[in-house]
Order: C-alpha cells, then structure tokens, then sequence
C-alpha cells in the first residue's frame, strides 16, 4: 500500500479517483441473523469457528469518528440483523453523540421494532429500513423462514407513533413468487408516508441458480411506475441507490435499487465496513482492508484515515454484475447488505 504524509490528511476528505465524494458509511455491527430469507441465508446463520469477535462499542466508536472527521454525515447500522446486538443501543447513542454525524439510520428485519422502536428513537436512530417481503403472512413465511408477519407490521404502524415521520420498507420482489403482490405494495403506501423500496434480486457465489429462476428486471418495475403516473425525483447529497418515484394522489414513495442498471456505480456516495473492522468499497468486489488493528487508541485516528484515504483511491470505477461476477461475496449477510 502507497503511503502518504499524515500531515497533508488533515482536510483530506472521501473522495475517490473518479471524483465520487462518500457521505455515507454502512457499519455492520454483526454478521448474526435470526431470520432465514431465501435469497440471504436460507439455511439459517452459521457462524464461522475461531474467527475475531465483532467489533466492540470502543472501536465502533472510533471507528466512526474517523469517518465523521472526514466528511460522513451519514451512518447506517446494519448486521445481519444489528439489533440482536445486546449493547446496540449503546452503540447508536455513542454515534449519534458524534459532531458532523447529522443521520443515524437502522436496516433491520422488524422482529423487534413493536417491542423497540420508541427506545430506537429516544437513542438517536433518525430513520429506519425495515424489510418486508410480502403483504401476505404465508408468503412473508416462506420468503423469510419466520412466522413474525404480525409483529414486523406492528412494528411498521408504532414507528409513525412514536414521531417517524416516514419508513423505508424494503422488498425482493421475485418473479413468479412475490411480484404479484406489486400493485398491492402500491395500494398499501397511498395513504401511508412509507417509501416502499424495490430491491432487484443480486447474484451472489452462493445462488446462482436461485438468481436464474427468480430474478426481476427493476427496469420492468420503473416501466410500470411511469405508465401509472410516478414521477422520477432528484436525489439528494446522503441518499442511498434507490431511484425514488412519487404520485400525486399517493402519500407514499416508491424506490427502486437497481444495480444492474447502466451507470448505477456513477453516483455511488457509500462505503461499508464489516462487523469485524475491514472497510469494503463496494459491496460486489474485494476481501476488504483491515482497520481494526487501528481502532485500539485514540492516538491512531490520523493512521487509520491515512489507511481509509489510501484504500478508497483503490475502489473501482464500478462493479461488474452485469458479467455475472459477484467479486468474491457469497451471501449479502457477512457486509451488510
């Protein structure tokens, strides 16, 4: 790895090769889940032997104010699912705490959020993403392996209760499994602020045949908005990949997360950092670089954004899904999503 003077970093901010400035950091904060989904982990979470513990409440901590230091104003706790972590709370109260941090959001499966989401909000969680698969409780069974339809829906109705002004509920729509149920998501959000976000199918090491027999073109879901009336909106400095539509006469948004689409790397603002310290620039690509060796003092944040500037230089103009190559990814779980 090239080296740089520490002193010269001191303004340096995220900004890549290509002149892509990063905003966004996706912090897993374990590999453990609960559920089951059929495109994730469909026989369950196995974890790995002798292998280092998740990162701690400390080096999490650290971990995010280097980032912050260089410009992140967002930061997503993901997992797995991260609320099984027991001090997750803790942890999303210590980042909100940190100065330029300005968004704390959560993606999780929902399986406690009827029981949490007010403790979520009093800890600095801004927005939440849970995931939705299906309207229909049988169907939401045999996408995901749990029966928790109920509660996740609960979960849904109690976050508006507590003062979210809006959700973001993520769906693998399938085809010939749950995109019958598209203009029934649609008539769920028309008078509900839920941006209802479409995630097109991802080949991954592990379920190449699976993509082959399930996976739906996002292009045939923007298609279909745009004939019934949804307008494409402009995105804005930390938002995610979604393509956001919306409609006069509905309350709800809908987004579309396409990375098979043309372009889709060119606005690319997000990197991503596992549960157990390595900073990964793209979610379809490398091994990923070490940081935790440099989240053991407080003395090491200018060599750890030393390390993080120099590897982002590194990251690639864009993924090459669209060649069938998945990079070395077997599941989505172990980064994140």
């Amino acid at each position: 790895m090239q080296s740089i003077p520490i002193k010269n970093l001191g303004d340096a901010r995220l900004i890549d090769a290509f002149q892509r400035t990063y905003y966004y950091l996706r912090l897993s904060i374990t590999d453990q889940c609960n559920f089951r989904c059929n495109y994730c982990l469909p026989n369950g979470y196995q974890p790995e032997a002798n292998k280092p513990h998740f990162l701690t409440l400390t080096e999490i901590t650290r971990l995010a104010q280097a980032f912050a230091d260089m410009g992140t104003e967002k930061i997503r706790l993901t997992g797995g699912e991260p609320t099984l972590r027991k001090d997750f709370l803790t942890i999303a109260e210590h980042i909100a705490q940190i100065e330029g941090i300005r968004q704390v959001a959560l993606t999780t499966n929902g399986y406690r959020m009827a029981k949490d989401v007010k403790a979520w909000k009093n800890a600095g969680i801004s927005s939440i993403n849970v995931s939705l698969d299906s309207l229909d409780p049988k169907m939401f069974y045999h996408i995901t392996g749990i029966n928790k339809f109920d509660e996740v829906m609960r979960g849904i109705d109690l976050a508006f209760d507590v003062g979210y002004q809006k959700v973001k509920v993520n769906s693998v729509l399938m085809k010939q499994l749950n995109d019958i149920e598209f203009d029934r998501f649609l008539a769920w959000v028309k008078d509900r602020p839920i941006q209802m976000r479409f995630i097109e199918l991802m080949q991954t090491g592990e379920m190449d045949t699976f993509f082959q027999r399930y996976h739906l073109s996002g292009n045939i879901l923007a298609e279909k908005l745009l004939a019934k009336g949804w307008t494409l909106q402009p995105k804005s400095l930390t938002d995610g990949p979604a393509k956001v539509f919306k409609h006069l006469d509905y309350m709800g948004e809908i987004g579309l997360i396409m990375p098979y689409e043309k372009n889709f790397c060119a606005s690319c603002n997000r990197l991503r950092v596992s549960a157990k310290g390595k900073l990964h620039l793209c979610l379809f690509g490398e091994e990923g670089i070490e940081l935790r060796d440099l989240l053991q003092s407080d003395e090491q944040q200018s060599l750890l954004q030393a390390r993080i500037f120099v590897a982002l230089q590194g990251k690639r103009e864009h993924h090459y899904l669209h060649q069938g190559d998945s990079g070395i990814r077997q599941h989505l779980a172990s980064i994140g999503g």
